[in-house]
């Protein structure tokens, strides 16, 4: 941690999103006694919990001007990781009750809508909401001497033009598609679209499909369109190129490595040299950085989905402090990381922790570009954390003065990563680290965050 030796400040920031980043963001820059306008272009918190059952009239969502669907959630989507481990630290996500009459989901692994309503409920228990501008989007936001300019327009058309002293950007990462290169697509008569634009699978009945990803959204995908489709077929660079099998316990989805390349005749060429008559292609190929209303005369860039330069995935050296990002780095506990993320940045912000200087950022940027290119990482893996995260993690809760992360947090999500990749089809309701659930609430109960543990719990003996 680095003390400031300058007088603790209070600014007036701007914070742009109201998911989950900006929610905490929000909480924690008003902790330091900040003023803060949150710009959320939604009527409602949550950013990409919040489910429509609308997506996008292109597919692919290729078309600039198109009209946006933020929502990149579908109906059957469940957490990828266990809600323990998941929330805020001082919020746990633990099964709560009803509010206003809404059902909720008690399993370990809950849906969508349930993640929501954790987030519905954290604003309402931090007074949240009076600093979100609803129906409101950022348009601009450009340095304007030592501060900066903000404009934004809201449902009503009504425009506004605000000067803050510093903006941070909570604007997510899921809304804008990365969709793969397949050769000889432009030819190929098919259907294609992105999982952005997935809901539920009624559109695939009887059809032949290919997924392309086999990762989170696309592991679910594929086995939501399953059950209506003829065949599925899943495209992934992480099989060998030999791959081609039957999903176990599944009579019509088969294992590819990826696309070799797609014909006029409708046919689809895998590297295994397999060849399938398919109806239609779903990109499950994840997302790109995008910020459409950020100037920087340049200095921020984005390419190959690394977004830099950028001290520690959050300060650009040249703009800081008043300019940082909440949220870009992935493969991570995320709500855990925006809530660190957040304390650091409030922190700076009020004098009551220091930067290094602008070249020295510079330095730990180039060091850390040098490193993930010496091991051979794609520019676009940049902002993965994966192995690198306790380090990473617990180094930003040093910089404020905060305990590092629990133990059975971390070991929570290395274990749900692991059941992940190896069980695909039965990890969120089957799993062998019930100790770790224990460990989990009775640190909640000595905190007093809450005030009994689980009857699920006292029933199984622990």
């Amino acid at each position: 941690m680095a003390p400031a030796q300058s007088t603790i400040k209070s600014l007036h920031v701007a914070v742009i999103g109201a998911g989950a980043a900006g929610l905490v963001a929000a909480r924690e820059l008003r902790r330091e006694n900040h003023s803060v306008v949150v710009f959320e272009r939604d009527s409602k918190v949550g950013g990409l919990w919040v489910y429509t059952p609308e997506s996008e009239v292109d597919p692919l969502s290729l078309d600039p001007n198109r009209t946006i669907v933020h929502s990149s959630v579908y109906d059957s989507l469940r957490t990828n990781l266990p809600r323990e481990c998941m929330g805020y630290r001082d919020f746990p996500f633990v099964p709560r009750p009803e509010h206003d009459g809404d059902s909720r989901d008690t399993r370990r692994y809950p849906s969508h809508r349930e993640v929501l309503a954790y987030l519905e409920d954290f604003a309402r228990e931090f007074n949240l909401v009076e600093m979100v501008r609803f129906n409101t989007e950022v348009t601009l936001v450009e340095a304007d001497g030592l501060k900066w300019r903000v404009q934004s327009k809201n449902s009503d058309g009504v425009s506004g033009d605000e000067i803050f002293d510093a903006v941070v950007v909570c604007n997510g990462h899921y809304t804008e598609p990365r969709v793969a290169h397949v050769p000889g697509i432009d030819s190929w008569p098919g259907k294609q679209i992105h999982s952005h634009n997935y809901r539920v699978p009624d559109q695939f009945k009887d059809q032949v499909v290919v997924v392309i990803g086999n990762f989170a959204s696309g592991a679910d995908i594929s086995r939501d369109i399953k059950e209506v489709a003829k065949e599925v077929h899943i495209a992934s660079r992480s099989n060998p190129s030999k791959t081609y099998k039957l999903l176990p316990g599944s009579d019509n989805l088969w294992l590819h490595p990826m696309i070799e390349n797609a014909n006029e005749d409708g046919s689809i060429v895998f590297e295994n040299g397999k060849v399938v008559q398919a109806d239609t292609i779903v990109h499950c190929t994840g997302y790109k950085y995008y910020f459409p209303f950020l100037n920087t005369n340049g200095y921020i860039t984005v390419e190959d989905n690394c977004v830099g330069p950028l001290y520690k995935h959050v300060f650009p050296p040249a703009l800081s402090p008043g300019l940082s990002f909440i949220g870009l780095p992935w493969m991570t506990l995320q709500f855990f990381m925006f809530e660190l993320q957040s304390k650091w940045v409030a922190a700076v912000l009020s004098g009551r922790v220091t930067l290094p200087s602008e070249d020295k950022m510079m330095e730990d940027v180039t060091a850390y570009y040098a490193m993930r290119d010496t091991y051979g990482f794609p520019k676009r893996y940049t902002h993965k954390l994966g192995q690198n995260q306790i380090r990473y993690l617990d180094w930003i809760a040093e910089q404020v003065g905060a305990p590092p992360g629990e133990q059975w947090r971390y070991q929570e999500i290395e274990g749900g990563y692991f059941r992940l990749a190896t069980q695909s089809d039965t990890f969120r309701d089957k799993w062998d680290d019930d100790h770790l659930i224990v460990e989990a609430y009775e640190d909640f109960l000595r905190q007093k965050l809450i005030t009994s543990l689980p009857s699920e719990l006292l029933e199984s003996g622990n």
